[in-house]
């Protein structure tokens, strides 16, 4: 696990990074998946939804204080020891969850799975983020997209997973019918069979992951080109000063809108398209094409982390917020005015504003390595993450007290959101206002030049002889296998998440 130790031998791919980051992804995504388990959980501890919803809320807290507060360890330590620490902490608090689902004792599964679980989340999800971007430095959008998406992906994996194994372990629940929940047995199973499953997955992303030589860079890579491009810097910035330039404020304030308005959709989805289509005789939405809806959603999710950070590669970082946040304003309008018109309509704008919120998470991090370089880009990117934090409550907060204020759920109606929504574009139009005034970062809190140089991708050193154009040719073919099987891995799972979203968001358009 020392870092020397994971420098990157000769002929080692670069290829093999992203695979082993969407390992770890794929892995702690299944938090986007809780909601598939959530009233079983009501029914064993006989409590409300509030109680277990709680659940949810303190891992995701835990995302944020864990990424802000280790991220300047994950940097030191490198990415194999980080992620191990992930994956211990992400399966151990399955098992103290289901060490509280066996007892009934409530408390254990917040611990579990809330505060342990939520570590491993945090640590998880920044510890391939700088390491991508020192294998990537041409492309840092495509390699973090390509990661990141693993993160939306999971749940796509994780839920139809989650009730095939709640269904094994329990013949009498049946998730295709209103009301069915699972026993406290079979949900025990299935925690525990989840931790031994992302035990498995998470070892392949710790045992794949090296980090660049020092001065490597991929053949036919210029830095010169950087140094002309709008707003990236060939410096390095500390995570200490970073948080002291208004860049870094101004990109939390980007992130938290962006994230924001995601989840006032995402929190509510399903019952969302139901209120949107209710007639005089009740919801035109059945609550099975709502679980189609949430899938569609899901999937878009997912595939805007990867094509719109690919995409800000080519038309830069800047300018992609701009997308995001410009056209995420106008596509909330269009949703909170006309989107009960038709579902054909409704659908195609909840799922495009979705991918913006995607693409925004996945993006922030070569936006990052634009303005503050690659010296401390992780424990940077940790410290962003707070906005996620607060995004979190205060998205659903938002959404939950408009609409309480309008009545009772399965009573609502269009005209209930559309203060939600309005708010949702005021919100964002300060987040576009604050991406426009993000300039290049001053000098004065640029690193030294001996510390700039010290692990940065870019760095005008000599290209090592196994980074050569015909490295990864001449590599045994040992390493080909591994690369093939790695891929092949993470692949199939992310094939089998969409075929099943697929198959449930059929049911959306077919009544």
């Amino acid at each position: 696990m020392d870092r020397k130790r994971a420098v990157a031998p000769a002929g080692y791919s670069r290829w093999l990074i992203p695979p082993a980051a969407l390992a770890v992804h794929l892995s702690i995504g299944q938090v986007y998946a809780t909601s598939v388990y959530k009233n079983s959980l009501v029914a064993h501890f006989g409590t409300g939804q509030t109680a277990i919803g709680v659940i949810f809320s303190i891992a995701i807290v835990m995302l944020g204080l864990s990424a802000a507060v280790g991220g300047t360890w994950v940097e030191r330590n490198g990415p194999r020891r980080a992620m191990l620490v992930s994956a211990v902490c992400w399966c151990t608090g399955f098992l103290v969850a289901a060490l509280g689902i066996a007892a009934g004792q409530l408390w254990l599964v917040y611990l579990g799975y809330g505060v342990i679980g939520g570590i491993g989340l945090g640590i998880g999800y920044i510890s391939p983020v700088s390491t991508l971007i020192k294998w990537f430095p041409d492309r840092p959008g495509l390699a973090t997209g390509l990661a990141i998406m693993g993160f939306g992906g999971g749940a796509l994996v994780a839920s139809p997973v989650s009730n095939q194994l709640m269904a094994l372990y329990d013949p009498g629940y049946d998730p295709a019918a209103a009301g069915s929940v699972a026993s406290g047995g079979a949900l025990v199973g299935l925690f525990v069979t989840l931790a031994a499953g992302y035990a498995l997955l998470m070892s392949i992303g710790v045992l794949l992951v090296r980090v660049p030589p020092e001065g490597w860079r991929p053949a036919g890579f210029d830095p010169a080109r950087q140094r002309s491009a709008p707003l990236v810097t060939t410096a390095s910035v500390s995570a200490r000063n970073a948080v002291r330039t208004p860049q870094f404020w101004l990109l939390w304030v980007v992130l938290f809108c962006n994230v924001t308005a995601g989840i006032g959709i995402l929190e509510q989805a399903s019952p969302m398209i139901q209120d949107f289509f209710r007639g005089g005789d009740g919801a035109a939405v059945t609550a099975v094409a709502a679980g189609g809806f949430v899938g569609l959603l899901s999937l878009f999710n997912m595939a805007g982390r990867f094509v719109w950070s690919a995409t800000s590669d080519a038309v830069g970082r800047k300018p992609i917020y701009l997308l995001y946040l410009g056209a995420g304003a106008v596509l909330y309008t269009l949703l909170a005015t006309a989107g009960g018109a038709s579902p054909w309509l409704f659908v195609p704008l909840a799922c495009v504003i979705l991918s913006f919120y995607g693409g925004g998470f996945a993006t922030i991090p070569a936006y990052l390595r634009d303005l503050f370089g690659t010296f401390q880009v992780g424990a940077i990117h940790g410290r962003l993450l707070t906005a996620w934090s607060a995004a979190g409550i205060a998205g659903p907060l938002i959404v939950n007290a408009f609409l309480d204020a309008r009545g009772e759920p399965g009573t609502l109606t269009q005209t209930a959101y559309q203060a939600p929504l309005f708010t949702m574009v005021g919100l964002l139009v300060v987040g576009f206002l604050a991406n426009l005034c993000v300039r290049p970062v001053a000098e004065r809190f640029h690193e030294p030049a001996p510390a700039a140089g010290t692990g940065s991708a870019a760095a005008p050193a000599p290209e090592p002889a196994a980074s050569g154009p015909g490295a990864e040719r001449t590599a045994p073919p040992r390493p080909r296998v591994r690369l093939l099987a790695s891929w092949a891995v993470v692949g199939v799972l992310l094939c089998y998440g969409v075929f099943r979203v697929v198959l449930t968001a059929t049911q959306l358009f077919a009544g």
